[in-house]
């Protein structure tokens, strides 16, 4: 009888996709801040909040956090599959990362819908 070991991060096609089209949301909202900024960047706090306080920019970053955060958590959950071999240790590091990333998320769009 052969056991089939699971260790590294198999997950096919429906991770790789998730990597490429976060990393593509990740770079256009990049490339339209760039351009936002070039052409009129705020210089004060109330300038700020006006350049957020639009709805499709706001949604913008909304999609871009929830990219972020998906993109972090496969890839340090392939590295964390890749690397770390001991069952119980990789499952506490893969909750700590969950966590994290869930706290971060949530308070960058705290920030985010408070602007």
């Amino acid at each position: 009888m052969v056991n089939r070991v699971i260790v590294g991060a198999h997950y096919g096609l429906r991770d790789w996709l998730a990597q490429r089209v976060t990393a593509v949301v990740m770079a256009v909202y990049t490339l339209i801040v760039i351009a936002l900024l070039l052409a009129d960047a705020p210089t004060d706090f109330a300038g700020w909040k006006a350049w957020f306080a639009q709805g499709w920019l706001r949604f913008a970053t909304f999609l871009f956090i929830i990219s972020l955060v998906y993109h972090a958590w496969v890839g340090v959950r392939d590295v964390l599959m890749d690397y770390i071999k001991p069952v119980g240790t990789r499952l506490l590091l893969q909750v700590l990362v969950i966590l994290a990333l869930v706290g971060y998320g949530g308070w960058a769009l705290q920030i985010l819908w408070r602007a």
